[in-house]
């Protein structure tokens, strides 16, 4: 598959005048008898890249809808940039959108996708928006950016896929609104395109300077190019800080299994419910002592995974199942026994009940 990047020596994309903050206030939604959203206090830092993250069904989309003013809640308040948009038209509050299935016009071409923003604007606003030799031209300074200079001409049909994700990205970014927002825009990609795609997401980013929220059900992709995280379940907002944050100090029990990759470890031991990520688990050889206050499992392994620079064993002992990394020269098998150290700092534990993160066992 042809590698499809940017040229490095291309201008950078122009950024927008200044960014804009987002805020929902008692915000809910309903379909029917069911409450999909149910959103007390959030705030998205202005200028962030920021991923709202979470399982299928639990109300990613429907956010950014409300945000976006597809979807009008029933109740609460939508700020963007201090100001209230709540009953304002979506077209009203200074912001581009980008879809999953990204929404191209199949009769047009490249070019005439990329403008047809503007040139609907400039014909709405009677000679107050962009003229023809302006839209031309920020038409071709972004195409040439995003690698889309010599696909002018083609219609979507024509197109790969990953060339049709950034004609949808430059529809939006040309239009230099200050908010951006991104409805799962890499989910149809092959895994390479996605990866491609997500660097040049956080450049493009950092040329903007603007808001750009993103939805995807994917951690991994979340924690990767994420200024600030949120992190929602059923309808709700479980955590919203900094990734390092988020994956250093989960909220709960869900985030803590929910983000990383792989998943922490969380199982009952000495009384209590304990969590530890796979790479802070420590092989005690013959001999071996382990840190004062740590926690020690006895397993049996169970599978091997090969991790490319590492390798995940997966283990069941009396206390339940967890894994741990280890080198590649290990040469740990199945069926081998382990003595598995966990130091105090690297513990987390959870309220039985509720799941709540309360403290570690340093």
């Amino acid at each position: 598959m042809q590698k499809e990047t940017a040229d490095p020596g291309q201008p950078t994309v122009p950024a927008v005048t200044t960014a804009a903050g987002i805020e929902l206030l008692g915000v809910r939604h309903r379909y029917g008898p069911t409450l999909a959203l149910d959103v007390d206090d959030l705030a998205v830092p202005h200028g962030s890249l920021t991923v709202i993250v979470g399982p299928s069904g639990c109300g990613k989309s429907t956010l950014l809808s409300v945000v976006a003013g597809l979807l009008s809640p029933g109740e609460g308040r939508v700020r963007i940039g201090g100001t209230d948009v709540t009953d304002t038209a979506p077209g009203g509050r200074g912001l581009a959108m980008v879809f999953q299935d990204y929404a191209l016009y199949p009769h047009l071409s490249v070019a005439a996708n990329i403008g047809f923003g503007m040139r609907l604007e400039a014909r709405h606003s009677r000679g107050a928006g962009p003229g023809r030799a302006e839209i031309d031209r920020r038409v071709d300074e972004v195409s040439a950016q995003l690698g889309l200079a010599g696909l002018l001409e083609r219609r979507p049909a024509q197109l790969s896929g990953g060339q049709r994700q950034r004609v949808a990205l430059a529809r939006a970014i040309v239009r230099r609104r200050p908010v951006l927002l991104l409805d799962e825009p890499l989910s149809s990609l092959d895994a390479q395109l996605r990866a491609q795609a997500r660097t040049e997401l956080a450049r493009l980013h950092r040329e903007l300077g603007a808001t750009l929220v993103m939805v995807t059900h994917d951690q991994s992709e979340a924690l990767s190019i994420a200024t600030h995280l949120i992190v929602m379940r059923a309808g709700r907002v479980v955590q919203a800080a900094a990734p390092d944050e988020v994956y250093r100090r989960p909220h709960d029990e869900f985030v803590a299994t929910f983000v990383g990759s792989p998943p922490m470890n969380v199982l009952d031991h000495d009384r209590a419910r304990w969590g530890w990520r796979p790479a802070d688990g420590v092989v005690l050889g013959d001999g071996d002592t382990p840190e004062v206050d740590a926690m020690v499992l006895d397993g049996t392994v169970d599978v091997v995974e090969f991790a490319g620079h590492d390798r995940l064993v997966h283990c069941r002992s009396r206390e339940g199942r967890w894994s741990f990394t280890e080198p590649i020269a290990s040469g740990r098998a199945v069926g081998d026994h382990v003595r598995v150290s966990i130091a105090a700092r690297d513990l987390h534990r959870f309220d039985p009940g509720t799941g709540r993160r309360i403290g570690s066992r340093a």
